[in-house]
């Protein structure tokens, strides 16, 4: 991705950047770019639980997946 900036361009690289498979692991790119996630895993460190993240990226995936061939919608309702 190419970034124009006043007189000079900058290009932004995404590591391991992957396409998201559905809803969840949406949520999980917004966690971590914002830095929710460091937190949550501190605090499940600190408190000895899991945050449960995992089962919820899964869940969430697979209640709303991205499919290429057309919207979740018409997959789920025909």
């Amino acid at each position: 991705m190419i970034a124009l900036r006043g007189d000079y361009t900058t290009t932004i690289k995404y590591k391991n950047m992957t396409k998201s498979k559905g809803l969840g692991d949406s949520i999980e790119k917004i966690t971590k770019a914002t830095g929710i996630k460091k937190v949550v895993d501190k605090v499940s460190e600190v408190t000895g639980k899991d945050c449960g993240c995992g089962t919820r990226k899964d869940t969430l995936n697979k209640m709303f997946p991205y499919n290429p061939n057309g919207s979740w919608l018409s997959q789920r309702f025909r």
